[in-house]
């Protein structure tokens, strides 16, 4: 379990060691106390989920690799060739699942750094893929993207249920990169 001490979390979020302390001491960022020395630590995960619940970046140092992953979660073979097409083409690594059960485990085994989602689906639809995410601590943090062509209410509930964001289909390619781009925090490469 990787964790880090407050003054880690500090340097990373660029504030005062103190308010990282209040942070823990007001519940807002889970922490633990070391035995016999008092030291509070943090769990990665949970400094996440901490930073994406207040909205603050993910430092890179924090992302790895991981974070130009994406898993592409959609039972139609033509529309998860075009997402996957286009975000490879942008630099992104991906991967695609038919369906919401094998995208649960290879979520689970990948960690991506975001997901697409589409919600309507044979066996667990996309309500139920984005209940599992957020509801799974390995995988909580991860940013949610539904791509669907159900309506605007639809699309209001996944957000709702808390998915990151969404697109109607058929979706504008550049629509979808700047969506993806602002999500995990990643610059297009051509932007560089």
């Amino acid at each position: 379990m990787k964790t880090l001490s407050t003054g880690e979390i500090a340097k990373l979020c660029d504030v005062n060691l103190r308010t990282v302390i209040r942070w823990i001491d007001r519940g807002s960022l889970k922490g633990f106390k070391l035995p016999g020395r008092g030291n509070n630590r943090v769990r990665v995960e949970d400094f996440i989920a901490f930073l994406v619940e207040h909205q603050m970046p993910i430092p890179a140092e924090l992302n790895g690799e991981s974070n130009r992953h994406v898993l592409i979660i959609d039972d139609e073979a033509a529309i998860a060739r075009a997402i996957q097409r286009i975000l490879r083409s942008a630099g992104f690594s991906t991967d695609v699942a038919q369906d919401g059960f094998q995208g649960g485990s290879k979520m689970v085994r990948e960690q991506p750094a975001l997901i697409t989602l589409d919600l309507r689906m044979p066996g667990l639809n996309g309500y139920e893929v984005l209940k599992f995410i957020r509801h799974t601590p390995e995988v909580a943090a991860t940013k949610v993207l539904v791509i669907s062509a159900l309506d605007a209410p639809s699309l209001q509930r996944a957000l709702d249920e808390g998915a990151d964001a969404v697109l109607s289909k058929p979706f504008d390619n550049d629509e979808l990169l700047a969506v993806v781009n602002r999500l995990i925090g990643a610059a297009a490469p051509e932007a560089a």
